[in-house]
């Protein structure tokens, strides 16, 4: 147990991100299947690949948001592991919700 981390703090400064890089890409949380796509897409993204570029200012803030996703899981790792649960607004929720949704469709499928 850490004792020094500021889990409540993580999940704000995360969220905010997570909110900001959302607008510019014109994603509506509240539009589960836009929120799947993307879940998928961040599933998907290998850096290097051809459909994971980040060639331009818009798929470079989708990249950036993919990694605000697992900044998102490792602070919900962390904080449980000091038995704390810590999770962030709206927006964190369904992208959490999504991403999950499409890992257990995966793992199904195997």
């Amino acid at each position: 147990m850490s004792g020094f981390e500021n889990y409540s703090r993580e999940a704000l400064q995360i969220e905010h991100e997570i909110e900001r890089k959302g607008a510019i890409l014109g994603i509506d949380w509240d539009d589960a299947a836009q929120v799947r796509k993307l879940a998928r897409e961040a599933l998907d993204c290998k850096l290097g690949a051809e459909h994971c570029e980040i060639d331009d200012p818009r798929d470079r803030t989708r990249i950036e948001l993919f990694g605000l996703a697992q900044l998102m899981l490792t602070v919900m790792k962390e904080s449980a592991d000091d038995d704390m649960h810590t999770h962030g607004g709206a927006a964190w929720k369904a992208f959490a919700r999504a991403l999950w949704a499409e890992h257990e469709l995966r793992q199904a499928e195997r």
